[in-house]
């Protein structure tokens, strides 16, 4: 019985291809199989057009590789998410099963809001035994917060990761409790999120990033100009209240 080939998830950072790290190409370049996860049938693959330059001419030759283009809509409603992870599975399986590696490449980091969570875990359910190995990512978190200019944590400051599109009820609270609240998935929660910056006193502590690190890349330090825009997944906004910063070396009179 041949043995199961190891399922990587590979982190291809924020979209520069020269921030993937030197053990993602190296596993890019040695799997037997990709997988690319894209929003539709019919577009591109995100995670693609980060890694293929950093693949270079292996890009551009005809696949001595398995290319597996997978589809994750958009959305939030498990009915519509769980059949494309059954068939994601079910596509990756058909190689693992046969000794194969198979490296599903995300977008950010495989641990920090990725659907390979989704895929190791149904895969795992089918086949107990199955070596799974994470290789991270650099995160937009942290580019965007390089963008900005800013750390995202100094000394005793505390931080709060939020996905904007599941709810900001709580956000004047955690505004108030966290120095640094980094909202991602920012959807169309824009007015909602202004209104908690202004309540809060914040409004001027706030930047917005969208595609860091791509060429398309914008950054918007003044988060009024931002107001009536939709967030799309590759949107963020960091609020950096500042008022502890400098605990450790003591703060100059």
């Amino acid at each position: 019985m041949t043995a199961l080939g190891t399922l990587y998830g590979v982190g291809a950072g924020p979209g520069a291809s020269d921030l993937l790290t030197l053990r993602a190409v190296n596993v890019l370049k040695s799997v037997d199989v990709l997988a690319l996860p894209r929003s539709s049938d019919y577009g591109a693959s995100v995670a693609w057009e980060i890694i293929a330059p950093a693949l270079g001419e292996l890009a551009e030759l005809p696949p001595s590789q398995t290319r597996l283009r997978l589809t994750f809509p958009m959305s939030k409603d498990p009915a519509r998410v769980r059949p494309h992870v059954e068939s994601a599975v079910n596509a990756i399986g058909a190689h693992l099963v046969e000794g194969r590696s198979v490296a599903f490449v995300t977008e950010g980091d495989p641990s920090v809001f990725s659907t390979f969570g989704y895929v190791r875990q149904e895969a795992q359910k089918r086949w107990p035994e199955l070596r799974v190995e994470v290789v991270p990512g650099v995160t937009s978190i942290t580019a965007v917060a390089s963008i900005g200019g800013v750390p995202l944590a100094d000394g005793h400051e505390r931080v709060a990761i939020v996905p904007a599109t599941y709810g900001v009820d709580d956000l004047v609270d955690l505004l108030r409790r966290f120095d640094t609240v980094v909202l991602m998935k920012l959807g169309a929660e824009m007015p909602i999120i202004l209104a908690a910056l202004e309540q809060t006193g914040l409004t001027d502590r706030a930047f917005f990033v969208h595609k860091a690190t791509m060429a398309e890349q914008r950054f918007e330090p003044d988060v009024r100009k931002v107001r009536d825009e939709h967030g799309g997944c590759f949107s963020m906004l960091i609020v950096k209240r500042r008022d502890r910063s400098g605990v450790l070396l003591g703060n100059e009179p």
